[in-house]
């Protein structure tokens, strides 16, 4: 069996403009100092990385990294959501979606698409030039606003949105193929890749790419009341990533999981910082231990409630304490008696 990396941080949801949350190093310390040992690196902001310097220069990428080793820190992966989110984008969305990508481009559509597959082409490389094994991404949607059809769905609509999605992807994955770089779809509601179905539907189009993998976050399976237990059961074999991020449900009388148009304080559902939601984290660490996964445990902080730092500074021995190191040996050995084959016949009366 083997022991996962961590604790972990993805630094997207703590960058600002002040001291020590606004450049690459400052941040890094701060989370090293409250025991991180990884940092995931949102790579749509340029204080964070230079993307495609990292992309054409292994001396770059090895500098990069020497600098967080000074600190105390490794990157864990290369994150492009905002990027995988403009692979696919329903025109419904985008004048919401237009901040992510550069301002040039808002309000083109064609685009924004292209400059999105470029930055995912450039991270895979950065990512192989940073001896990285996974980049965590979100596949963005066509279909999001059929999610719950009145009226129903016209014939062959989902097919459609499937197929357009997978031949959007397949260079990509690829490309990440030959970087020898996973790519992990973190299903995510918004995304035409949420749950395991969805996951399912577009392997079978991509054909069971190797690199279409998972980044495992129980949260959004909690806000969608999902097995987030069994689902480990299902899919470990594609988890290539994982999200250690909290949340909560608790319905009441007049709203469930759609939320009632609420904010995150009122919802029914809400992302929570870690140790205050209801996700069985012991029985996640736990499955993914039972499953050999090595890569990294990594803290997704949101939480409609505390304050970052106080989440950010949790977080940490939180991870900690969770990840198991696995045993090298079974419990019992001690009362093995040892055996052969003239043994064996004997135990069983032959």
């Amino acid at each position: 069996m083997k022991t996962m990396k961590g604790p972990g941080i993805f630094l997207a949801q703590f960058l600002g403009d002040t001291e020590p949350f606004n450049s690459l190093e400052s941040i890094a310390r701060y989370m090293a100092d409250l025991g991180y040992k990884g940092v995931q690196i949102p790579t749509w902001d340029p204080r964070m990385i230079d993307l495609k310097q990292a992309s054409e220069s292994k001396t770059y990428c090895d500098d990069y990294a020497g600098k967080l080793k000074e600190i105390g820190v490794e990157v864990t992966e290369l994150a492009t959501h905002l990027q995988g989110q403009l692979v696919a984008v329903h025109p419904a969305y985008g004048p919401m979606f237009d901040g992510f990508g550069p301002a040039e481009l808002a309000g083109k559509p064609k685009e924004q698409q292209a400059w999105a597959v470029d930055q995912l082409l450039m991270t895979a490389k950065a990512s192989k030039n940073l001896g990285l094994k996974a980049s965590p991404t979100f596949s963005g949607a066509l279909l999001w606003p059929f999610i719950y059809p009145w009226p129903q769905r016209p014939a062959g609509l989902v097919e459609t949105g499937f197929k357009e999605l997978a031949d959007r992807w397949l260079p990509i994955l690829n490309a990440y193929d030959e970087a020898g770089i996973d790519l992990a779809y973190e299903l995510h509601p918004g995304e035409d890749l949420h749950d395991g179905v969805t996951f399912e539907m577009f392997l079978e189009h991509v054909n069971n790419h190797p690199r279409a993998g998972i980044n495992y976050d129980p949260s959004h399976f909690v806000l969608q009341q999902l097995d987030y237990l069994q689902f480990i059961d299902f899919y470990h074999e594609r988890i290539y990533a994982y999200h250690v991020k909290d949340a909560e449900f608790n319905p009441t009388g007049k709203q469930g999981v759609y939320g009632g148009y609420q904010g995150w304080v009122e919802r029914a559902g809400r992302f929570r910082s870690l140790g205050d939601g209801q996700v069985d984290f012991s029985g996640i660490f736990s499955k993914l231990a039972q499953y050999d996964y090595d890569r990294w445990a990594v803290l997704e902080w949101e939480c409609a409630l505390k304050h970052p730092e106080q989440g950010a500074a949790e977080g940490a021995p939180f991870i900690d304490s969770h990840i198991i190191r696995v045993t090298e040996r079974a419990f019992d050995d001690f009362a093995g008696t040892g055996a052969d084959e003239a043994f064996n016949k004997k135990v069983l009366g032959l």
